[in-house]
């Protein structure tokens, strides 16, 4: 684990990598869902009650409406029946519908029927509202039938009865029949489907104002979690929730409360244990250095008179001095990269021509002729011109040695912005390139891209030096390969305008 710390003064913060986190949309919200679930759900159950209340009102009035006129109508037609001579008139028929019909309430029509003699008490009425299957009915079943019908969208009650002699109840052939309007209870039905469709948009907004007070409610405690949360992912390990009630939020909250406290001491632990690495490093590099100083001083006079000598003592010397010089660079190496994670390395910039100094890096080690170069003349910039020769040094003499020629440098200048511009310098080998396991760990302390080669001239840290340089810089390396083949590495230094460039007028 590698716990983050923030950067030294004059060092970029390093991208952490991790994507931003994107809002979610409004409409995404868990909020919004909760609302909008707890409003479905109301809807849903206000229809249906709204459906089954409107059904069962319904079928309620309109049966007790039947009822109610089922029994007038037998009531007087076995007051009034037994007045009538048999067979009647069609006057007498007339006569019977009348008084039948002024005995009810509302004076329907009342239609008395014997054989092939009708008599209506309305004989303008229509008389198609009595369909023939209610009349066969009525025939064939001996006893009273009724029968819903819907004429110019009004619905009305037919019943229809045949009259029996009251002691053996024998037909007596005269049937009678009445229509009565089903308007006022429609309209009663009607009326109350309105008064609970009205109630459905208080008790819908009621519900949307508890879904609101309930949402709130369970996600204050979720949006203390998440805040907790993202601030734990920036490194604070200190923050903690507070666990409310016995919930199941409460109990996330606590098991929140508990990770963090293991990892804040697992940190911690770690912590300290890279800062007694980093101090132990740092303490025997510091005290190698003085033996080390001795002992480069002895292997360099062993190697100047190594002609002297016998030829395995000289070849004993010139070994001696060989290893004496790597683990001097080894000792340096690692005194840098203490700074680095101590934050005590510092950028030196001086106003430095770019060409030059690449040429002068690259003369210094005798490789002016072992690498082509491509390089914009007349670029200065404010630079730490020991940093940057390190850089160039540890990138071109990593393709010499683990590269095939050609080797090439160019160096190619972006402007990106009024006073800001960018160098990207790119060495490429004409080797095999970089495996991929070697691509994601080149940059790594001690990484070795060839397992079996466990002695090299370099020290291992060359570079990781480099990165941490050029990050000094607010720069970055990167290392790809070839499409052609070879390695690729890209150094990226962002290029403040110099003093004489700032200060000269703009034309």
């Amino acid at each position: 684990m590698n716990p983050r710390r923030p950067s030294p003064p004059g060092r970029p913060p390093e991208a952490d990598g991790r994507p931003r986190r994107a809002r979610r949309p409004w409409l995404g919200s868990l909020r919004t869902r909760l609302v909008v679930t707890f409003v479905l759900v109301t809807l849903t159950g206000s229809a249906t009650a709204t459906v089954l209340a409107y059904r069962e009102a319904r079928t309620a009035i309109l049966k007790r409406a039947q009822d109610s006129f089922q029994d007038n109508l037998h009531d007087r037609v076995t007051t009034i029946a037994p007045d009538v001579d048999l067979p009647p008139t069609g006057r007498g028929l007339t006569e019977l519908a009348e008084r039948v019909s002024q005995s009810l309430a509302g004076a329907p029509l009342v239609i008395s029927r014997y054989r092939e003699l009708e008599g209506t008490s309305d004989g303008l009425a229509d008389r198609s509202r009595i369909t023939p299957e209610l009349r066969e009915a009525v025939r064939t079943r001996s006893a009273m039938s009724f029968q819903r019908v819907t004429l110019d969208d009004i619905p009305y009650l037919v019943v229809g009865t045949p009259v029996t002699f009251g002691d053996d109840g024998r037909a007596s052939g005269l049937e009678i029949y009445a229509v009565t309007s089903l308007r006022p209870e429609e309209d009663d039905t009607a009326a109350l489907l309105t008064a609970v469709r009205d109630g459905v948009a208080p008790v819908v907004l009621l519900s949307a104002l508890l879904a609101l007070l309930s949402a709130r409610a369970v996600l204050r405690p979720v949006r203390d979690l998440g805040r907790a949360t993202r601030k734990l992912a920036e490194g604070d390990l200190s923050i903690r929730v507070t666990a409310k009630g016995r919930d199941e939020l409460a109990n996330l909250a606590q098991d929140f409360n508990e990770t963090a406290d293991e990892l804040q001491s697992s940190v911690t632990h770690l912590r300290d244990q890279e800062e007694r690495a980093r101090r132990f490093v740092a303490d025997v590099s510091h005290e190698l250095r003085t033996p080390l100083a001795a002992m480069t001083m002895v292997a360099t006079v062993l190697e100047e008179d190594a002609d002297q000598l016998p030829p395995d003592t000289a070849q004993a010397a010139r070994t001696v001095s060989a290893e004496t010089a790597k683990l001097s660079r080894l000792v340096d190496d690692l005194m840098e990269m203490s700074r680095f994670d101590s934050g005590a390395a510092r950028l030196t910039p001086t106003d430095t021509d770019l060409a030059g100094a690449i040429r002068a890096s690259l003369a210094l080690r005798g490789w002016t002729d072992a690498v082509r170069t491509e390089l914009p003349e007349g670029v200065r910039a404010p630079l730490d011109r020991r940093r940057l020769d390190v850089i160039i040094a540890n990138l071109v003499g990593n393709a010499l040695r683990h590269g095939a020629p050609p080797v090439t440098l160019t160096a190619t200048l972006t402007v990106t912005g009024s006073t800001r511009r960018t160098a990207v310098i790119e060495v490429t080998d004409q080797g095999p390139g970089l495996s991929p396991e070697a691509l994601a760990h080149v940059f790594d302390r001690f990484y070795k891209a060839d397992a079996a080669r466990t002695r090299s001239e370099g020290s291992g840290l060359g570079m990781a030096i480099s990165l941490e340089n050029a990050r000094l810089h607010g720069g970055t390396i990167e290392a790809t390969n070839a499409q052609e083949g070879g390695a690729v590495f890209t150094l990226t230094l962002p290029l403040p305008l110099s003093e004489p460039e700032a200060k000269a007028p703009t034309p």
